[in-house]
Formats: C-alpha cells, structure tokens, sequence
C-alpha cells in the first residue's frame, strides 16, 4: 500500500517493523479532524466579534428584512402593526428569515435574534465548505478555514440574507450528493430532492449555487470516464437533474411566477460582481487581502502543500458561463448573476488539499490565516464604529415619531445612496416600524417576494414595487403639478404623518416649510413632521429651522 495514500512510512522487507514507528495520521496532513473543529469554531467566534458590538450592522436591506420579522413576531399582539400589515403565508422562494428569526424573537429582542441569525449564517457556510471538503478528498483539511475572512463581502453588505443563508445550505447539499453519488441511486435521489425543496424555500439564487455544483461534479465523473462512456452512462449523468425537478411545482404554485416577466439583462456589471467577493469599505484592504491570498497560494502550490481537487477546474468553467449568461434582474430581483461569483468561490475553497505535516508550514498557515481575519476584522469594526454615530442619530430621531404613525421616505438626491457607507442608511427608516409600530413606505412588501403585505386600505400607502424613494422634490411636483403614471403613494404623501429625507447636505434647508416642519436633524438625514391644512408650522419669527432638534446633540 502506498504511503502517501495511507500517510505511514514505506517498510523494507530487511527492516524490523518496530524499527520506525508510523507517524499519527494527525502529523501527515497536518491538523486533526478535532483540531480543525476546534479552529473553525474559534475563528467562527473571532470573526462574528463585529456582529455581536453592533446590534445593527449598517447593512442595507437587513435592517428592512428585520422589521418584517417584527411584523411576523408581533403582529397578533399589536394593533398598532395590525392596523397596516397582514401576514399572507404562501410558497415564496424566500422564507429563510421569515421561518428562523420571528420564532428566536419569541425569546429574545429582535436585534438579538438577528444577530444570532447572521452567526449561524457564517457557521453554516463555514462548516458547509468543510464538509464538502471532506467529503471530496477524503479527510479534513484546514484549506476552508481561509474562506472565513470573505463572509464580508459586499453581497453581505447588501444584505442580501436569504441568499446567503442559502449558500451555506447549498454547499451543505452538495456534500451530501458527493458522499452518496456512489451508493444506490434511490438515497441520493431522495436526499437531493429533500435540498432542492429547502434549497428553494431559502432562495432561487441558492438553488442555482447548488445546480452549479452538481452539474460540475457530473461533468467531471462523465469526462473522468470518457473512454467508457454508455448510453447507460449518459442516463446516469441526466438523471442528477431530476431532483430538481421538485422545484417546478413549487414555482408554479407560487406568486413569484407573476414576476418572470421581470428580466433584464446587463454585462457592463460582471467585473463589480467579480469584486464583490472580496470589496467591503477600502479597496486598499480588498487588494491586500487578495494579495496575501494569492503569494501564500502561489507559495503553497510551489511548495507542493497545497493541491487541488479536478472538481476546481470545471466549477470554473461552468460557474463562469453560468455568469456570463444570467440577467443581471430576474424575477423581478436585482443583482440576480452578481450573486454568483461569491457561491462558487466558497465552493472553489472547498477544492483544496492543503498539507501540514511540517511544523513551520503549520505556523505559517496559522499566521497567514490569523492576519487574514486580523485585517478584515479590523476593517469592518473601524467602518461600523464610524457608522454606528449614524445609526444612534437615527435610532434617537425614531423615538420621536408617535407610535402608530405613517413615515414617507425621501432622498434629497435620488442618485444618492450607492456608496458602501450609505447603506446603513438607505432602509433605516424601518427602523419606525420596529420601535414605534409604523407604516414605512420602504418596508418590502412586495407581492411574490415577501409574505408581509400592507393591509387593502392603505394599498396607496406604501412602494409594492421596491422602488427608489422619491426626492423631496419630486414629491412637491406630484402634490403641485401630478400627472398620469404617478405612483399612488406619491400622490398621498400629504396624507402622512412623518417625512424622511435621506442623504441631506448639512444644515439644508426645509423644502417646503408650508407643509413640512423639522423635528430633527442628524448626519444626512432629516425628519419632518408633514403639517396637515391649518396646522400651525411653528416658525417662530426670523428662524430659519422651527422646531429644530439636533440630534447630533442629544
């Protein structure tokens, strides 16, 4: 039996057996199964370090998704949220949050169950690389712990939850069709077709993660037997479709089908969703971080300690005409082939066999690894701390709305908001709807997409479309000057009680004092408070902002 398959030294028919003792498996490759549980679970908890000292990460949609997992826990012992929201349960590709975090909600505070949501997504995606890992080469390898610094990435940033929950899922899926491809054909079908139907609940994106996966592996075990290849062989190779086949009624009963009309397609963005993987707030730390990925792999194969599975070489030809191919919104659902390029690169990881019987590479890989998460832990808790002043500001401007009301949300700007600092800001408005019971008119309450609906009487109350916000101005035009294609909640903002205007200049200016009264003002954003015909505006005489409230001063 051969050494490096078996990890012990070759014997000499003249040698006593006793003569050198077979090292532990644990010296040959380097790190134990346990010590690499042991590691994945430290380093799971170092890099969730920022998740825990900020109870709302500036993500851009988590904090929207999070309102609706308030509605969906409290809805029934609210009349306030009762008065606007309805909780309509159907077959939607996108239930993740929905199913996991109002049940934590029952037995801690909202921001506490997202957060624990967010850990077990990064533990979930982690361990799913290993145990695809494993299942692939055949023993754990410490090669997936270098994906933990990219669980930042600007997909994350987006906050793009559902999805991402999805891929670890789908990674764990993977490894299952991988364990089993070789054992009879009815446990891997049953077993597949169990992931696809969970795989669809969490998200459409995610089960093409999973499609891409197994596509490759089939086209791999298809070439590797090239020379031998059957009409029983082909049918072999289809038959790892048929699994999902169990999506097809599931999307037919499902709203989401009234969106397939919504598809466009793109290619100017392929090379951003390429720098999505590794983008967060400096494009300095991204490139060095890449940097030392790249020299300590480059070192590695070099070295000949790092190996790859075959399976690297066809998920990226296919993950890449795959990527190439998609629109860039389908289903209605933008960023729809941006979302790619991270679910393949945490597949791409799990390809490595990375080797560390020698006690200076094991430092090494140690210390590469350490200053990896060091510097991206680094970068995400200076930006949010940054940030977090924002947040407070807006939180402290939340409390002064009255329970129960009815918020607008504006830009000063609608081409404002696209810069990765903006994004805690954009749906934080939702905010109103978690606090203080509030109709938002950015809550996503799209129908095919979410389960939470504004109630019929206020349909001409919120954006069903989940569509940029207005600007101010656009709004006085709709009140002034409307003309016909007008969104009917444009028309009744007047009918509101409260007015945000994100990403505002310092110390701008009311843009309609006879309608609007300022109640506070924070970093880029204001709050007014929308005056209703014979209200009094409360300027008081010369002053430029009545009733102003700096929150920044608070």
């Amino acid at each position: 039996m051969d050494s490096v398959e078996t990890g012990l030294p070759m014997l000499s028919p003249d040698k006593p057996i006793t003569a050198e003792p077979a090292a532990p498996r644990f010296r040959t490759h380097g790190f134990s199964g346990v010590q690499i549980a042991v590691l994945f679970a430290a380093f799971t908890l170092l890099i969730s370090i920022p998740i825990w000292t900020h109870p709302l990460p500036p993500l851009s949609d988590y904090v929207n998704h999070l309102s609706r997992m308030q509605v969906i826990a409290t809805l029934a012992k609210n009349p306030k949220l009762a008065e606007f929201y309805e909780i309509n349960w159907q077959v939607i590709p996108n239930l993740t949050m929905d199913l996991i975090v109002p049940s934590l909600a029952q037995v801690m505070n909202i921001y506490t169950a997202g957060q624990v949501y967010i850990v077990a997504m990064f533990a979930l995606i982690i361990s799913g690389i290993l145990a695809l890992n494993r299942a692939l080469i055949g023993r754990w390898s410490a090669m997936p712990l270098f994906a933990i610094p990219l669980l930042y990435n600007f997909v994350f940033l987006v906050g793009l939850m559902n999805y991402i929950f999805g891929v670890g899922v789908a990674l764990w899926a993977l490894a299952g069709w991988v364990a089993v491809r070789e054992r009879v054909w009815p446990l891997r079908m049953v077993l597949s077709s169990a992931c696809v139907v969970v795989l669809f609940f969490c998200h459409l994106s995610a089960l093409g993660i999973y499609g891409i996966g197994v596509l490759s592996f089939e086209l791999l075990r298809l070439w590797e037997n090239r020379e031998r290849i059957t009409p029983l062989r082909v049918v072999d190779f289809v038959s790892g479709g048929l699994p999902f086949l169990a999506a097809a009624p599931l999307l037919y009963a499902s709203p989401t089908m009234n969106l397939a009309s919504g598809i466009y397609w793109d290619q100017r963005g392929k090379i951003d969703g390429l720098m999505y993987i590794i983008a967060d707030y400096s494009d300095i730390a991204a490139f060095a971080l890449v940097s030392v990925m790249i020299a300590a792999l480059v070192w590695a194969v070099r070295h000949r300690v790092l190996h790859f599975h075959p399976l690297v070489l066809v998920l990226i030809v296919v993950g890449t005409v795959i990527y190439l191919a998609l629109p860039r919104v389908m289903f209605d659902t933008y960023m729809t082939d941006q979302r790619v390029p991270l679910g393949v690169v945490f597949m791409l990881f799990a390809c490595g066999d990375l080797e560390l019987r020698r006690r200076l590479v094991r430092r090494g890989f140690m210390v590469v690894l350490i200053l990896l998460i060091a510097g991206r832990l680094i970068e995400i808790d200076y930006n949010w701390t940054q940030l977090s002043d924002s947040t407070s500001q807006f939180r402290s401007s939340v409390k002064r709305i009255v329970p129960g009301s009815k918020v607008f949300v504006s830009y000063a700007d609608r081409s404002l908001g696209e810069d990765v600092r903006d994004l805690g800001l954009v749906h934080a408005a939702c905010i109103a709807t978690i606090e203080r019971s509030s109709l938002v008119t950015t809550v996503f309450t799209v129908p095919g997409k979410q389960v939470l609906h504004v109630k019929p009487e206020y349909k001409d109350f919120a954006d069903t479309q989940d569509g940029t916000p207005p600007s101010v101005a656009q709004l006085i035009v709709a009140t002034e000057h409307p003309v016909p294609g007008t969104p009917a909640f444009w028309l009744n903002w007047t009918k509101f009680d409260y007015l945000y205007v994100l990403f505002t200049e310092d110390e701008a200016p009311n843009p309609d004092p006879s309608r609007l009264r300022l109640v506070a003002d924070g970093d880029r954003f204001q709050l007014y408070k929308i005056l209703k015909p014979g209200e009094n505006a409360g300027a008081a005489s010369g002053s430029r902002y009545p009733g102003r409230y700096k929150v920044s001063e608070r």
